[in-house]
């Protein structure tokens, strides 16, 4: 029988907390940054935050944590198609923990819709984990600090000393605030490597009725 599936049983799930573990393990060999509950988590915690602020209802904001929670777990099969893979396997568990047809729609949509190849903000959860995935820049991503010499994405994500994401309703503005070390990599780095995921940031944010604006060292890129 079909009932109201929680965030808070998604993250008590072993099932879906061992898919996550597995998919950063196999990440962390091919030396891809951090992609485990740290990851699920903060993007959890922006996503339904974004929703809730722009005033979404309850049950919106608990889809956005559970489908931005469970985003990545496709890359337990492969980093390639990982989103519609992370899609598919994300319907068999919902389904199998009794959850509404409604909801498990807007769930795999929204999973199978945030990698940049073939993203689209199809609804408001697709736009919400867009945004939080393609914002979680850190330095505690990276997992060695010798990659950083050799390996661009870790050096962007190492160079990083803060980052905001702030929402602005007045302005109907979000705006990513980065502090970066040019010491350790120049800001044209940085673009080299997320220009396309600050692209669908912005598509993203339109869906929201926001614009999308890029702040790195006070200095104003987007």
């Amino acid at each position: 029988m079909a009932r109201k599936v929680t965030f808070a049983d998604i993250k008590n799930s072993q099932e879906i907390r061992t898919y996550i573990k597995q998919a950063d393990a196999s990440l962390a060999v091919m030396g891809f940054t951090e992609h485990s509950f740290a990851h699920a988590t903060k993007c959890a915690e922006v996503a339904g935050g974004l929703l809730r602020d722009l005033g979404y209802n309850d049950h919106d904001v608990e889809l956005a944590k559970i489908a931005a929670y469970m985003h990545d777990i496709g890359n337990v099969i492969n980093r390639a198609d990982h989103a519609q893979s992370g899609a598919v396997m994300a319907f068999r568990i919902l389904d199998k923990m009794g959850m509404e047809a409604e909801d498990t729609a807007t769930v795999i949509t929204a999973i199978g819709n945030h990698d940049e190849k073939t993203a689209f903000p199809v609804n408001a959860v697709a736009a919400a984990i867009i945004i939080a995935d393609k914002t979680d820049v850190r330095r505690s991503r990276v997992r060695n600090k010798e990659t950083i010499y050799s390996d661009i994405h870790d050096r962007v994500n190492y160079a990083v000393e803060k980052s905001d994401l702030v929402l602005d309703k007045e302005n109907k503005t979000i705006t990513l605030y980065l502090t970066i070390d040019t010491e350790i990599s120049a800001v044209m780095d940085y673009f080299e490597i997320f220009m396309e995921r600050m692209l669908l940031s912005r598509k993203a944010a339109g869906f929201l009725h926001l614009s999308f604006k890029l702040s790195i060292n006070g200095n104003a890129i987007m």
